[in-house]
């Protein structure tokens, strides 16, 4: 199973960098023991700043066909993390990839929110892209180390 991270944006040099790089590279090396295959990040960019429409556009052609589409939105659902890997390992273990789409500034088009099969928030709150990656790394990262049963996530 491949995990694509398809974000609006190009993250540069600097802290939040470093701890993605960090976070998906312990996710790859853990992950392939319970199933998991590589997780990349595709960065699009609106070079002429026409919206989120054209963002979609973008994305919609980055994320890899017959992938999971799942969305970060603030109106998606509120998961625990033990939760988020239960999810993450469902589609493990039904052999489907999955694509994690982080809109722009204004967020992600309607339509392509709606052809998502999955919504998940981080928080009622706004977080910035940068940060979100970071987020969603750990997260990614935590579930494969519950699936695996380590103590890496304490209850």
């Amino acid at each position: 199973m491949k995990v694509t991270v398809c974000a609006v944006g190009r993250l540069r040099k600097g802290p939040e960098q470093a701890l993605v790089g960090d976070y998906l590279d312990r996710f790859n090396k853990a992950g392939r023991a319970i199933g998991f295959g590589q997780a990349s990040i595709i960065e699009v960019e609106d070079k002429k700043n026409l919206g989120m429409e054209a963002e979609a556009v973008l994305l919609e052609r980055a994320i890899p066909a017959g992938s999971v589409l799942v969305t970060l939105d603030e109106r998606g659902d509120l998961v625990s993390s033990p939760e988020f890997a239960a999810k993450l390992g469902g589609w493990r273990d039904g052999a489907r990839d999955v694509a994690f789409v982080i809109g722009g500034a204004d967020g992600i088009a309607p339509g392509l929110r709606a052809r998502a099969d999955w919504s998940l928030s981080f928080g009622r709150m706004v977080w910035p892209h940068m940060l979100v990656r970071v987020m969603l790394a750990e997260q990614l990262y935590r579930a494969g180390q519950i699936l695996a049963g380590t103590p890496y996530h304490r209850v």
